[in-house]
C-alpha cells in the first residue's frame, strides 16, 4: 500500500512546539495549501491541513518559521480519534511529516538588511 503526501503551502499560524513526557519535541502546524482553481467568485480557496513534526524538524520549524512562512512537506496521512471532555468521539486526519523544507527566505534579524536562503530540514 502507498501512503505518501507532498504539500507546499504557507503556515496559517505560528508553530505550536511541545515536549512529550519522554522529552521528545513535537510541533503542530496548519498548512494553508491553495487549490488549483477559482471558486464561483473568482477567488482561490485554500485547504488548511493539520501537520505534525517530530524531534529536530519540530525544533527547527519552531525556530525558523512563523505565520506566512512557505514550506514543503512530505509525509504520510494518519487518522486518529479520541473522546473529548463532553464525551463525544473526535476524529482527526493529519499529515505526519517525514521531511520539511523551508522554501521562503529565512527570518531577518532586527536591524539586518541581509537576505537569507533556503534551509533544508529533515
Amino acid at each position: 500500500m502507498i501512503n505518501q503526501v507532498t504539500l507546499v503551502g504557507r503556515l496559517a499560524r505560528d508553530p505550536d512546539l511541545k515536549t512529550t513526557a519522554e522529552g521528545t519535541s513535537v510541533a503542530h502546524i496548519t498548512l494553508a495549501v491553495n487549490r488549483h482553481y477559482r471558486n464561483h467568485n473568482g477567488e482561490i480557496d485554500a485547504d488548511f491541513v493539520q501537520c505534525t513534526l517530530w524531534r529536530k524538524a519540530a525544533e527547527n520549524t519552531n525556530q525558523y518559521c512563523r505565520k506566512g512562512s512557505v514550506v514543503g512537506i512530505t509525509g504520510r496521512l494518519q487518522t486518529r480519534n479520541y473522546e473529548n471532555k463532553e464525551g463525544k468521539r473526535v476524529y482527526v486526519t493529519e499529515v505526519i511529516a517525514e521531511t520539511i523544507r523551508f522554501l521562503g527566505p529565512k527570518p531577518i534579524a532586527a536591524g539586518s538588511e541581509q537576505k537569507r536562503e533556503e534551509v533544508p530540514v529533515g
